[in-house]
């Protein structure tokens, strides 16, 4: 069992940055890949950011690569995710995802979910 904790959403302005932490309990955070996920209101799920147990390669939606990063500390059992020049439309709910084994991205592939943190871009 792994239970995932966020925190650090809020309300930003754009170009802002900001930095979203998700918090693992369990002990085989360090075999698993992570994720971050968000869902705006009237929209599906999408994946945001993914890092393998596999050198910690990293896998980014278009729309963020190059704005946002996932840095992962396994002796913290910790990831974050790291947003900068933030925009009105990355305003969503923000959640921490664990997938079962070292590779993953979609959601459906998600085996535990955190309960999400809201991120609001505006001015």
């Amino acid at each position: 069992q792994v239970k995932l904790v966020e925190s650090g959403g809020g309300l930003v302005q754009p170009g802002d940055s900001l930095r979203l932490s998700c918090v693992a309990s369990g002990r085989d955070f360090s075999s698993r890949a992570m994720g971050w996920f968000r869902e705006a209101p009237g929209k599906e799920r999408e994946s945001v950011a993914t890092i393998t147990r596999f050198n910690d390669d990293a896998t980014y939606t278009d729309s963020v690569a190059g704005r946002f990063t996932i840095p992962r500390d396994s002796a913290k059992n910790m990831v974050y995710l790291q947003m900068r020049d933030l925009r009105p439309d990355d305003s969503a709910v923000y959640y921490c995802a664990a997938f079962p084994g070292p590779m993953g991205q979609g959601a459906s592939e998600v085996q535990y979910w955190g309960q999400g943190t809201r991120v609001t871009v505006s001015f």
